[in-house]
C-alpha cells in the first residue's frame, strides 16, 4: 500500500511540474497571436491545451498499462509523442527564461533610472520576435525526433574500414569481415524496413560475419519472424556470434531462476537455428591453405556501470598460442581498456557494440560527437592503441527511443590487409 501511494505521489508531482511547464510555455505561445483576432486567440488556446491533455493521458497510459496490452507499435508512438512534446517545451522554456531574465534586468534599470508613480504598471511586454525565434528553435529537436523515428531508425549505412596487421598471413590479405551488432529485435515494428538492412548486409559479400551481441531486448521470443530473416545472412567462412548484456534476461522479473535459464537456453538455440556459431568463452580457427587465424568470442564483460562480467577470457584463448592473428568478439567496448589491453596483448582486433552511439549525435568528416562519449571513451568507429585495434559498431537496431538522430544504424565491413 505504501509503495502504491508513494508511486501516486511521484506521478502527481510529475504532472504538476508538467502543467507548470505548459503554463510557462503558453505565455510565449500567446505572444505569437497577440495581434490576432479573438477567435484565433481562442483556437490557439484550445489547440495548445488540447495537446497537453492528450499528452498527459498518453503518459498515464504508458505508466499504468503494460507493454503487452498497449502493443509495441502504440507504445513506441506514445513514447515519441510524449518525449517530443517534452523536449519541445523544455527547449522553448530555455529561450523564454533567457528573455525573462533580460526583461527583469531592463525593468530593474527602468525602476532605478525612472521610477514609476505609485499604482502605475511598468511591466515590460514579452517580445513577439523572441517568442517566434523560440518557437522556431524549439521545433528543431521536435522535428529531429520525428525524423529519427520515421526515417533515421532504418536509414542503414555501410561503413568500410581497413585494418593493417603486420602478422596477417598472406592468404588472408583482403579478408572481408561483416560486423553487425545490437539488433534488438524486440523493438522492431516493420519487417520490410528491417529486410532492407539485411539485404544491404548480404550484398557486401563478406568472407565471414561477426555479430557482437544483443539480439533481443530481454526475451528470446522477441526474435519471432525476424529469425528467418536474419538466417539469410551467410558467409563462406561462417557467421560467428556472442551474447550482449540484454540477451541474458537480466532486466526482467522472472518467476523462477529456471525460467530465466530456459530463456537464455532458448536464445542460444535460436542463434544455432539461424546458422550462427555462438561462441561462449571459446574460439574457432579459420584456415586458408596452411594459414590460419583465430576468432575468439566471450560472453558479456562490462567494466562500466553495473554491467555483468560473464566473459572468461582465459577459457576462450586456451590452446591458440600458435595462431598469428586473433580476432575477439566482445560486446562491451569497455572490456578493451579494462582487460584486453593490459592482459592480452596478442589480441589484434576486438569487435564490439553496445553503445548504439546513444542513437543520437553528430558525425561529419573530421568530427564526431555523441553524449555517450562521456561514459565510454571508445563508443563508435575504429580505435588503436599500440599494435592493437578496436572497432565499435553503432548498432543495427534501437531500444528505448524508437529512432536514431544523426547516428544511423550501421553495417560494418572491415578489410584486413598486411602492413
Amino acid at each position: 500500500m505504501h509503495t502504491l501511494s508513494g508511486r501516486f505521489i511521484v506521478i502527481g508531482i510529475i504532472l504538476i511540474i508538467f502543467l507548470l511547464l505548459d503554463w510557462y510555455v503558453y505565455q510565449g505561445v500567446k505572444t505569437l497571436a497577440i495581434h490576432s483576432s479573438d477567435t484565433i486567440k481562442r483556437w490557439v488556446g484550445i489547440i495548445y491545451w488540447g495537446v497537453t491533455v492528450v499528452t498527459i493521458l498518453l503518459l498515464l497510459a504508458l505508466l499504468f498499462i503494460g507493454p503487452a496490452q498497449l502493443g509495441l507499435s502504440l507504445r513506441s508512438f506514445i513514447i515519441v509523442f510524449v518525449f517530443s512534446n517534452l523536449f519541445f517545451k523544455l527547449f522553448f522554456t530555455v529561450i523564454l527564461l533567457l528573455e525573462d531574465i533580460v526583461r527583469l534586468g531592463r525593468w530593474l534599470v527602468s525602476q532605478v533610472a525612472n521610477p514609476a508613480p505609485s499604482g502605475e504598471g511598468t511591466a515590460i511586454p514579452r517580445s513577439q520576435f523572441i517568442s517566434t525565434i523560440g518557437l522556431a528553435l524549439a521545433s528543431i529537436p521536435f522535428a529531429s525526433m520525428v525524423y529519427g523515428v520515421l526515417i533515421g531508425a532504418h536509414d542503414y549505412r555501410v561503413r568500410k574500414v581497413k585494418i593493417a596487421l603486420k602478422n596477417l598471413p598472406k592468404s588472408f590479405e583482403g579478408f572481408k569481415i561483416l560486423q553487425l551488432s545490437d539488433i534488438h529485435s524486440g523493438s522492431f515494428t516493420n519487417p520490410q524496413l528491417v529486410k532492407k538492412g539485411i539485404d544491404l548486409a548480404i550484398a557486401q559479400k563478406a568472407d565471414v560475419v561477426f555479430f557482437t551481441g544483443d539480439l533481443v531486448n530481454n526475451i528470446a521470443d522477441e526474435v519471432g519472424e525476424y529469425k528467418n530473416m536474419f538466417s539469410r545472412i551467410k558467409a563462406p567462412m561462417g557467421v560467428f556470434s556472442v551474447l550482449g548484456n540484454h540477451d541474458y534476461g537480466d532486466y526482467v522479473d522472472w518467476p523462477t531462476p529456471d525460467a530465466k535459464r530456459n530463456n537464455l537456453d532458448t536464445l542460444i538455440g535460436i542463434h544455432k537455428e539461424m546458422g550462427w556459431d555462438i561462441l561462449m568463452n571459446e574460439h574457432r580457427i579459420l584456415k586458408k591453405g596452411d594459414d590460419q587465424i583465430a576468432v575468439v568470442g566471450i560472453e558479456n564483460w562490462g567494466a562500466k556501470g553495473r554491467f555483468p562480467k560473464y566473459g572468461k577470457m582465459k577459457e576462450a584463448v586456451k590452446n591458440m598460442e600458435q595462431v598469428s592473428v586473433k580476432l575477439l568478439l566482445s560486446h562491451d567496448p569497455s572490456h578493451w581498456d579494462a582487460q584486453v589491453i593490459p592482459e592480452y596483448n596478442d589480441i589484434d582486433v576486438m569487435f564490439a557494440g553496445h553503445t548504439h552511439g546513444m542513437q543520437f549525435g553528430i558525425e561529419i568528416p573530421g568530427f564526431k560527437w555523441s553524449p555517450v562519449k562521456y561514459m565510454y571513451e571508445q563508443w563508435g568507429g575504429l580505435y588503436q592503441k599500440g599494435k592493437q585495434f578496436l572497432y565499435v559498431n553503432r548498432g543495427f537496431g534501437y531500444i528505448g527511443f524508437p529512432g536514431r538522430v544523426g547516428m544511423p544504424p550501421e553495417i560494418t565491413v572491415v578489410e584486413l590487409v598486411r602492413a
